[in-house]
């Protein structure tokens, strides 16, 4: 038996058959979908109609995802996840540092990509009864996990829901070095194997948009060879 769900899924891939094969799965979980093959026809679509998460591919017709992925995140934290069949690091980690929530590469179970998709949306709207009150709270943060929501000094951050979860595992003591190993076990739930490189860009990521409230901070501090702590 199936979850209900409620959550619209764009899937962004110009091969049809592979696009059908995706919406066949996603819809047997619950799951509503758009299917969009022309890479020029997704910006007015999302800015219409948003959808829950997106599914881009990154060799489109008209224009190609990391393109779409980049002009996203000027105004939105709407989940991404990349397909993509170009599998060398600096491509995966390219991917990333743009703002894209994971990547899944060709070819790919679509089982998986359908865990992934839970998974993503699981994290950008956790339950309320998952967040700790007693822990103390940044000076000028303000972070509502149900509604995935973010604000320093009263201005939105804007984060992806991978930045958020990083936000708030920093967020539980700050000032407190929290280890690579730690945020790496703690920031997928699927505890998958991922590098530091992976961790190291969602933390460039995270001050970036910090450091655009606070210009002249150090908010998020590197302990070399240990790991991060967050200072605000």
């Amino acid at each position: 038996m199936t979850e209900a769900h409620s959550s619209n899924i764009l899937i962004v891939e110009d091969e049809p058959k592979l696009a059908a094969v995706l919406e066949d799965y996603l819809h047997l979980d619950g799951f509503t979908t758009t299917i969009i093959a022309d890479g020029q026809a997704v910006m007015p679509f999302i800015r219409a109609t948003p959808p829950s998460l997106m599914l881009l591919d990154l060799m489109l017709p008209g224009r190609n995802g990391m393109d779409i992925c980049r002009e996203l995140r000027q105004f939105s934290a709407l989940p991404v996840i990349i397909l993509t069949a170009r599998i060398d690091e600096i491509d995966r980690l390219l991917g990333l540092e743009i703002g894209a929530d994971d990547y899944v590469c060709k070819p790919f179970s679509p089982r998986e990509v359908v865990a992934r998709v839970k998974a993503i949306l699981r994290r950008a709207a956790p339950a309320v009864a998952s967040r700790t009150g007693a822990q103390q709270v940044p000076h000028g943060l303000d972070v509502d996990e149900q509604f995935h929501h973010a604000l320093l000094d009263g201005k939105e951050l804007k984060l992806t829901p991978l930045e958020l979860r990083l936000l708030v595992l920093l967020m539980r003591s700050p000032g407190r070095i929290f280890p690579r190993y730690y945020l790496l076990n703690n920031l997928y739930e699927d505890h998958r194997v991922v590098t530091d490189r992976t961790v190291d860009s969602h933390i460039k990521n995270l001050r970036r948009k910090l450091q655009t409230v606070r210009p002249e901070s150090e908010p998020i501090v590197s302990v070399y060879g240990v790991g991060y702590r967050l200072e605000i």
